[in-house]
């Protein structure tokens, strides 16, 4: 679908400069006066106030209720003003329309903010990747409007690495919590028989572990739930830094998980169960997941259907999400269910075995308390479980449980002391668990009663929601933040649009395309043209006065590590103070120099925050730089160019970020800037809102950008293919974009 942007219905830019309301360290000292200001942000799933819709798919689980539970209890705090929680706008068909409203109240002081990015239409999880540096631009918009928080939470990969290239750029203290991690995931599931790149190819493990190393990189808190999340999980990333972990369980809603219930409640889940179940009063062996490979439900079912013991004294209850028919399921969730139904049947378990085809939220506390008025058990088995919320809503409701000894389960039954850890693997010892909870009366009631003391005791949000702002408001304390950086230093000129493009082989090639190119740019005052390289900038001056380009209104130089504007390159103050963050260039020299495979290049291609070298290809991997890097505890970005030419810069660098400031300072509409670029190191702004154009001559690097949104590949080479771009979005007059695929 194409969108048609009218320049005259837009104000100018100097009058869209965003009105700052505090600046950083003025939101400090509101904080101390009850003004703290959080942002949650957590992408993916379908997320909404009431009754969020649980089970229905991989992306709808714990990590729902885990942000909405967070969110209500932060905003109930005195100190805090305002916790906004970010999530995706979805307009479909498909799901309630409850999605597609902008903002929500979850709360006093604490609402769902949706931010419309990518197609409207809901996405698991994997293929939101091509959409988020428009969720960048968009909030970056939505920050203008309504203030700047005080603090990014960045919720699972996704979220991870939106929220840490936002703080960066707003130079915000940012907090992560991975929630599931990516090397722990590929990690257990190739275990299986299943072919890597068959993995690969559905999860998108290389992007979200590349995601959260970014994300740990970035963050000064790293919020987990367990001890062995740190010491087993996070310990698989080359950004593991010990000192910034904060185990932190996470609560339960203790109002709605209880054993108190009205002796005359009716539940109406009961309904549902009673049509699968011959002898419905024995005790429950109650299970609540999606179908998910991970959860080890088939597992669970052959070791029911194996034990003529367990089938005597306690029904099987599987609660496998909501679904109104089994075909219009994803692949992999059929999959499990059919081989659930296909076990059931070979065991012979009907009557035994209850499996509903849907739930409502409400149902959840009653069926806890059916399993527990059964004198039954609750069991996870999965094959990795992070935390496990449903852990604790059953143990707060007073059932003893059976879970997996990975992750969360073992620091719950750790404190609480109300029931057995299991290998999800072993078969026997799970059917000795179960049969021992279930049979011996003493050890039901000792399990029962402590979880109930020892979920309120533990696990209650308000003593989450204590220790999480003690340690925000230290990291508040420390933090350092360049002055002004909102705030413009000097008027950029009136024009409503602006070209901006690289150097070498963008502009460069073509001597009578690139006459033409000028002669444009000349032509019409109201578009401002910029440029962008890697080059150093005298090197890059003297460039453009020798091809006779007109004079930049902006130069982005050193693979966007300096800004300078105007006739006089007036250096953008406030980029130079972030810049150097974390930076220690001589350390990378000391680390990377002697490398096999890199050659550094000469002197006049480096600068004070660009270390460049020459790659072989055959001998060093980006990735064994990057890794490299990380080893020695040096935090910076790796950028590659045609295939061989290797940048080093600080964190805070390179185009993406420098184009946002850029945007963001002078209050610039990211659709009335056109990007254009050959190569790797051009990738970051050509992604986003941005109308960017590719040309022919590109390097491979910025093949994997074909079916981006906004990004046009050009049919000619160099500057010819910048004004095939021009044309493409009719960029002189009113706007066009038809690439935008928003649909």
């Amino acid at each position: 679908m194409s969108s048609i942007i009218e320049s005259e219905n837009h104000p100018q830019p100097n009058d869209t400069i965003p009105q700052v309301l505090a600046p950083p360290s003025e939101s400090l000292n509101a904080e101390a006066a009850g003004e703290l200001n959080i942002c949650l942000i957590s992408l993916h799933g379908l997320i909404r106030g009431t009754d969020p819709e649980l089970g229905c798919d991989a992306d709808t689980g714990g990590q729902v209720k885990y942000v909405l539970e967070l969110a209500r209890e932060l905003g109930s705090r005195a100190n805090v003003r305002q916790v906004q929680l970010l999530t995706r706008q979805i307009i479909d068909p498909k799901v309630s329309e409850d999605y597609s409203v902008l903002e929500e109240p979850i709360g006093e002081c604490a609402k769902i903010v949706r931010i419309p990015f990518g197609p409207k239409r809901y996405l698991k999880k994997e293929s939101l990747w091509p959409y988020i540096e428009m969720f960048i631009d968009q909030t970056l918009a939505y920050f203008k409007r309504h203030g700047i928080p005080d603090l990014i939470h960045g919720h699972y990969a996704d979220a991870g690495i939106a929220g840490a290239h936002l703080a960066q750029l707003l130079h915000l203290p940012y907090v992560f919590t991975g929630h599931s991690l990516g090397r722990v995931k590929r990690q257990r599931l190739s275990v299986g028989k299943t072919n890597p790149e068959t993995l690969e190819k559905k999860y998108k493990f290389t992007q979200r572990i590349e995601a959260e190393e970014t994300a740990l990189e970035t963050a000064a808190m790293v919020v987990t739930s367990t001890n062995q999340e740190v010491k087993q999980q996070y310990e698989l990333y080359d950004h593991y830094v010990p000192a910034r972990m904060e185990v932190i369980p996470p609560g339960v809603d203790l109002s709605h998980f209880s054993p108190l219930a009205d002796p005359n409640h009716q539940p109406e889940i009961d309904q549902a169960l009673e049509p699968f179940l011959r002898e419905p009063d024995k005790p429950m062996i109650l299970t609540m997941a999606r179908p998910d490979e991970r959860k080890n439900l088939e597992m669970l079912v052959k070791v029911y259907g194996e034990s003529e013991e367990l089938q005597k004294v306690a029904n099987l209850v599987l609660i496998l999400g909501t679904r109104d028919d089994l075909r219009e399921l994803p692949r992999g969730q059929q999959a499990i269910i059919t081989n659930i139904l296909h076990l059931i049947d070979q065991y012979d378990l009907y009557g035994k075995v209850a499996y509903p085809k849907s739930h409502r939220p409400s149902d959840v506390p009653d069926l806890y308390r059916m399993a527990a008025q059964s004198k039954g058990v609750f069991i996870n088995p999965a094959l990795t479980e992070p935390f496990g919320l449903t852990l604790l809503e059953a143990g707060a409701t007073g059932v003893p449980i059976v879970a997996t000894n990975d992750g969360g389960p073992r620091d719950i039954i750790s404190n609480c002391e109300n029931g057995l850890l299991i290998d999800p693997l072993d078969a026997g010892e799970i059917e000795r668990a179960l049969l021992r909870v279930l049979t011996e009366e003493d050890v039901w009631q000792k399990f029962s009663q402590a979880g109930i003391a020892g979920t309120r005791k533990h696990y209650a949000w308000s003593n989450h929601a204590s220790r999480y702002l003690r340690d925000v408001n230290e990291i508040l304390e420390r933090a350092t933040y360049p002055s002004a950086v909102n705030r413009p230093e000097r008027k950029l000129p009136q024009f409503d649009r602006m070209i901006i493009t690289d150097l070498d082989n963008t502009l460069t090639g073509d001597d009578e395309a690139l006459a033409r190119f000028a002669d444009l740019i000349r032509e019409n005052d109201h578009i401002g043209f910029g440029i962008a390289t890697g080059r150093r900038l005298d090197s890059a001056l003297e460039l453009i006065e020798s091809l006779g380009l007109p004079q930049p209104d902006l130069i982005d130089t050193d693979a966007g590590t300096q800004l300078h504007y105007g006739e006089a390159m007036t250096p953008d103050r406030t980029w130079q103070k972030s810049i150097g963050y974390a930076w220690d260039r001589d350390g990378i020299l000391d680390c990377l120099t002697d490398l096999e495979g890199l050659t550094p290049q000469s002197d006049d291609r480096q600068s004070d925050f660009k270390v460049s070298f020459e790659m072989d290809p055959s001998k060093i991997t980006v990735t064994n730089v990057k890794k490299k890097l990380r080893e020695a505890g040096l935090r910076a970005k790796v950028v590659l160019s045609l295939g061989m030419f290797l940048d080093v810069i600080p964190v805070r660098g390179g185009s993406d970020l420098s184009m946002r400031h850029v945007l963001w300072k002078w209050g610039f509409q990211p659709d009335h800037v056109l990007v254009a670029g050959d190569s790797g190191n051009d990738a970051g702004m050509l992604l986003g809102r941005t109308l960017g154009v590719v040309v022919a001559n590109h390097s491979r690097e910025l093949d994997r950008l074909k079916k981006r949104p906004r990004i046009y590949f050009a049919n000619t080479p160099h500057a010819g293919g910048i004004l095939e771009g021009i044309e493409y979005y009719n960029f002189l007059d009113k706007i066009v974009i038809p690439n935008d695929r928003i649909d």
